[in-house]
Parts: structure tokens; sequence; C-alpha cells
């Protein structure tokens, strides 16, 4: 899962001097594995928008079988990388990007082991990659080339392209699948179980999850209204709030993660003056059938803050990183020194892991993390001069549970 900057820092220094209660909780080693320079050589990263000229774009992040993919919306490039650092291959735009000077054009016949390709991207953003190492990643059309849902009142400009473990362009998935019609506002892209693609869009009434299967084929489009979320058993008078969907990577089967709100009664005018958090929950949802498996309760985040030296305590709301292999699920929380991360299972056992990782805020001006099928927690995290790209081996609290 991709995390805003937006999101991060507002969070971030808004809870700075809470403390978590769970003291005892593993700090998990980081590893620092290589950095880019911020620019628009082959080698470096666009991170910051330097022409000026528009807002700033998604940077995503996909790491798998030790190799890491990197869409760079500002850049209009994509990238493949080893642990080590070395740019395997470059997909980028000719038009706004200089020549590589490290890489060569890969042609029919060459025999070359670091390599580019011009395609003509123009926002590359979220990124997943299958188990034969091929690339599906978000891109938005030009203007002319818009579409407009008029029962919706959505735009629909963004299409997921498809490029094989050379970065070749195959072809692209729209709506209905290959060649389809444009998504609106893409949330996230997963790949599931038998090597499926799964794009998530954001609507206004709610989430939509547009499902394919190797060949490129629709096989389920399930909406999820905003009006229609599940409540849990023997509640009354909750606001739930969809916060987060994620794709398990080996079984076809999405998660909702659900927040829970309860209204605040003003006991002199009986009327609603707020609203406070009850629970936070995760749903489980069968891709064949929209049928409901099971549901989750997410513990809270334990905090305590201090006002005028009187010591108070906090339950708050986890937010969702992904899902792993066995059902799996990675949460976090901001705290002073990084973040909380809470592992949970989802098989009724009630086993969870916790810990904790460190970033400094300084490295926050932009970020984004993922978590591998495996586990393995991976980010980019860029300050003034440089991006670092780290990782956390978050993959033992799994094999410790």
């Amino acid at each position: 899962m991709k995390i805003r900057i937006s999101q991060i820092v507002f969070v971030f220094f808004a809870f700075l001097f809470l403390s978590c209660t769970g003291s005892g909780d593993n700090s998990i080693e980081r590893e620092d594995l290589f950095t880019f320079g911020i620019g628009r050589l082959e080698d470096e990263l666009d991170m910051f928008n330097l022409e000026g000229e528009r807002s700033m774009r998604k940077t995503a992040l996909k790491m798998r079988d030790g190799l890491f993919y990197i869409s760079n919306g500002n850049g209009e490039k994509i990238a493949r990388y080893n642990s080590y650092g070395d740019l395997l291959f470059l997909i980028y735009n000719d038009e706004t990007n200089p020549p590589p000077l490290s890489l060569r054009e890969k042609t029919e016949g060459s025999v070359i082991t670091r390599w580019a390709y011009k395609w003509p991207l123009q926002e590359p953003g979220s990124i997943a990659v299958n188990s034969g190492k091929h690339i599906f990643v978000e891109d938005r059309l030009t203007p002319e080339r818009h579409g407009f849902d008029m029962s919706q009142k959505i735009i629909l400009d963004r299409l997921v392209l498809h490029f094989d473990a050379d970065g070749k362009f195959i072809d692209y998935l729209g709506q209905e699948g290959r060649g389809g019609t444009p998504f609106p506002r893409i949330e996230n892209i997963f790949t599931s179980a038998d090597d499926d693609t799964v794009v998530v869009c954001q609507l206004p009434a709610g989430r939509r999850v547009f499902w394919y299967d190797k060949a490129g084929y629709q096989i389920y489009d399930i909406f999820f209204s905003n009006d229609t979320l599940p409540v849990p058993p023997g509640r009354f008078g909750l606001a739930p709030s969809l916060d987060g969907i994620s794709i398990a990577p080996d079984e076809r089967k999405i998660y909702l993660k659900i927040d829970y709100y309860r209204e605040i009664l003003d006991d002199s005018t009986k009327t609603v003056s707020g609203y406070e958090t009850d629970r936070s929950c995760l749903w489980i949802v069968n891709a064949g059938d929209s049928s409901f498996s099971g549901t989750v309760d997410i513990p809270f985040f334990e905090a305590y803050s201090t006002v005028n030296n009187r010591k108070t305590a906090e339950n708050l709301l986890y937010s969702m990183f992904s899902v792993m292999n066995g059902g799996l699920v990675f949460f976090y929380y901001p705290i002073e020194t990084g973040f909380s991360i809470l592992l949970l299972a989802t098989d009724g056992s009630d086993r969870q892991r916790r810990g904790m990782i460190n970033v400094g805020s300084e490295e926050l001006m932009y970020s984004t993390f993922d978590v591998s099928d495996e586990g393995i927690l991976s980010a980019l995290l860029a300050a003034n001069y440089e991006v670092k790209l780290v990782w956390w081996r978050t993959d033992k609290l799994a094999q410790e549970m």
C-alpha cells in the first residue's frame, strides 16, 4: 500500500507527543539499501515537481523477488533496480527526459544486460508486478482522450499499462479488460492468485474493484457503496467509513478496513454534537460471489498524552498497509520515532505481533511504502537532497507467529 505524504505529515505532527503504551514492542532493524539523487537523469527521481508547472504526482514502489520497481510520476518513467542499487532497465518518456547515459535501447537480437525503452508515459502511478515479472502500472490519458461517465459524473482518464519482464509494452487494461474503457480515479493496483490483476478505483459513492485474469479478461466487477457498508452484528447507530481496501496475494479475496463512529449527544440540547470512535473492523470478501467470509476486530493503538500535567489514555485507529500470504494483514500508526506496526492474523486465532520501525521526520517530505507478499516492508523516503530506499525484515514477525 502507498501512503500519501500529506496524510503522514499531518498525523505525524498531530500526535508527535503521543507515546505507545506497548513500550516492549520489538524495534525492527532498518537497512538503508541505496540512495537516489533528485532530478531527471536515469538514476535520479523527480520527487518535488522540479519544473514548477504542476502539482506533485505519485511515486510508487513495488518489491518482488528482491527487485524494486519504481513508478515516478513527476519523472514520467518506470525503473527496475536490484537490491544493490543497480538500474536494470528504464521505461521513459523521451520528450521529457534526457537520453540515458548508462543504458542502451534494446532492439531485437541485441545482447545487452541493462537497457531502456521509450514510451510516452504521461503520469505513471500505482504499480504491481506478477510472478512472471510483468509490470502493470497506472497512467493518465492526455486531455483530448478523456471520457466522462454521465450517470456517476466522473472523469474517465486512467489506463493500466502492461509491460513484459523486459519492460516492453504488451497492451493496456480498461474497465472491460484489454483495450477497454478508461478507468476513473485509480486508488491502487494489485496482483493476486493465478497472476490475476486487480484495479481498485475510488468513486464519489464508494469503491469499485475490477478483477482480471492473467490473459486480461474481466472476471469480477464489484462495487462497495458507502451507503451499504456492513455493520457488526448487534451494533446500532454506528456510522461506517471505508478506510482502505487491500487484495490477498494468494487467493481471490478482498479485505475491507471499515472504521465505525457513534454519535455524541449534547445533554442540554439533546442534539448530536459530534462523533467518537467506536471500533475498527476488517471484513473479508470472497471475490467470486461478493459474499462476506469473515470479520476481525482490529485492536486500537493505545497512546498517552499529557496536558497540564495530566496524563490521559486514548484509543486510536491503525491504518492498513497491505495483506501478505496466509491472510496476515499489516497495519501502521505514526509515532515520534517512526511507525508502530501491527501484524494481525485473520483466521480467528487472535494471533498478532507488534513492532516499531524507525523513520525520521526529515525523511517524510515524500514517502511511499510497500509490503511484499512474504511480508517484507520497504519504502522510499525523501529528504531535501536525496531519496533513500530502505527496508525492514518484518517478515520475521510473521515467522514468529
